[in-house]
């Protein structure tokens, strides 16, 4: 009988809004492509940057773990270093319309500027199907797709899952060394870590 209802909760827990199990990626399997709008109105597709690495990041500056590492300049660094490789960054904002953290496109863009970010887009997920087709759970959530499409690193922006800005010294910043292995050809080191920070705000 327990058996019975761990797997009965196991089952729920997998469940979408459509009523359907929403199987997400693994390391090592081909990324979902999505199609969003950016915070100006342009669709972007994860397909059109085939051929390029891509990182995923998922933002809400409502988070105070995304401000650490925004404040602190710490993403716009490793931003502004692996797009001097050649790499493509996605920031995604998955929060909901109704939540208090929401901004809408135009109020996220001047946000991005003000923290001088230099992702390649921002998009807008305000219905949450990519995040959970990626299975995002934490605000920053970090994935990086290669060249073929195929996620090869999911997880934490680095290795001290704090709110912090004094721990980002001694921190390894998990994506820099992930696209620096990817471009190597070599076996990424920490190919899936511990996401942290805010939960993502889906729509309920």
């Amino acid at each position: 009988m327990l058996r019975r209802h761990i797997f009965l909760l196991s089952l729920v827990s997998a469940i979408g809004f459509t009523g359907t199990v929403q199987a997400t990626p693994a390391v090592g399997q081909q990324a979902p492509d999505f199609s969003l709008s950016d915070t100006g109105g342009k669709t972007v597709r994860l397909s059109d940057y085939r051929g390029k690495h891509v990182v995923l990041e998922w933002v809400n500056p409502g988070c105070p773990y995304v401000r650490k590492h925004y404040n602190s300049a710490n993403m716009q660094g490793t931003q502004k270093e692996v797009a001097g490789k050649g790499v493509v960054w996605l920031a995604i904002n998955s929060t909901t319309e109704s939540h208090p953290d929401y901004l809408a496109p135009a109020q996220l863009a001047r946000w991005m500027a003000g923290q001088n970010a230099v992702p390649s887009n921002t998009l807008m997920d305000e219905d949450g199907a990519v995040g959970k087709a990626y299975g995002a759970r934490t605000t920053p959530h970090m994935y990086i797709v290669n060249p073929v499409g195929v996620l090869v690193y999911a997880g934490g922006i680095d290795s001290i899952p704090s709110a912090r800005a004094d721990d980002i010294k001694t921190a390894v910043n998990y994506v820099k060394q992930s696209i620096e292995d990817s471009l190597a050809g070599k076996p990424l080191r920490n190919a899936v870590t511990r996401p942290y920070g805010c939960s993502v705000k889906y729509k309920s």
